[in-house]
């Protein structure tokens, strides 16, 4: 293990944790940036494992309002309709994730031309829904009915295609479902809690016998930049949305696939 393979994954837990919670796949721009750094992890345990930093961060900015809702889950119908909500949606993920979890990883995981172009049609994507003019029928999170989230929860499963963007499936399908953007985004903050605790547990239980100590150390680097810089995003993200929209995000993604198109095709 070299200074250099920990400077990696240092940026590369930055980046994880910058781009978790923006429409733009986390999973994508780390995988894009891990293979033209030449970055390699076993069984592509790193990129998902840094997510719980993500997590935590998600944790630490909202830790008044989990308090609230498990001290109010015996007695508040909003707190156990929020709860509920939130374990309806995370179900299709649990499951397809599970059964396609080979494939994703093997497959999905290895093909950047996949990636960029996910990335650019995510964006196109996110440029015409900033132009429809949907009149919002839900507008709090904790209120979202059970058959809203669990359509939510099937739209999420489109993010196992990476460059596709979990948070950004679920913002999309949250606003073409009639949800406001500040509802949607929050939902999308508190449905990546169990999914990508989940992702998390399996994936380490999946490749239990590959990890070493090395791999730990290269991991735990990752988990704390990815905290401190899902931190920052977190506290600002609900504010930059209601100001500017998705806009910004789609020409975003478009640029990083456009760019990551055009550096596979002369150097691979």
């Amino acid at each position: 293990m070299s200074f250099g393979t920990l400077f990696e994954a240092f940026l590369l837990g930055l980046l994880e944790g910058f781009t978790e919670f923006l429409p733009v796949s986390s999973t994508g721009h780390i995988l894009l940036a891990g293979h033209f750094l030449g970055f390699e992890s076993q069984g592509k345990v790193f990129e998902v494992v840094i997510q719980l930093g993500a997590v935590l961060a998600i944790i630490t900015v909202y830790f008044q309002r989990f308090l609230k809702v498990l001290v109010t889950l015996p007695s508040s119908p909003r707190s156990r309709n929020f709860v509920l909500g939130i374990l309806i949606a995370f179900l299709p993920a649990a499951v397809i994730g599970v059964l396609l979890h080979s494939f994703i990883k093997e497959v999905l995981f290895e093909t950047p031309a996949l990636i960029c172009v996910m990335l650019i049609l995510g964006g196109i994507v996110l440029l015409w829904v900033d132009t429809l003019k949907i009149k919002p029928i839900h507008t709090d999170a904790m209120a979202f009915p059970p058959l809203l989230a669990l359509k939510i929860g099937f739209i999420q499963c489109l993010a196992m295609i990476p460059g596709t963007s979990r948070s950004g499936s679920t913002i999309v399908g949250g606003l073409l479902l009639g949800a406001s953007k500040p509802a949607a985004a929050e939902f999308s903050f508190f449905l990546a809690l169990p999914t990508m605790a989940g992702a998390f547990a399996y994936d380490l239980y999946k490749n239990r016998n590959l990890l070493n100590a090395d791999d730990a150390v290269i991991i735990g680097v990752g988990f704390v930049a990815a905290f401190i810089s899902a931190v920052i995003v977190v506290r600002g993200l609900l504010a930059f949305v209601s100001k500017h929209g998705y806009t910004p995000f789609g020409w975003w993604r478009i640029a990083v696939g456009g760019v990551g198109l055009v550096a596979l095709a002369l150097v691979g």
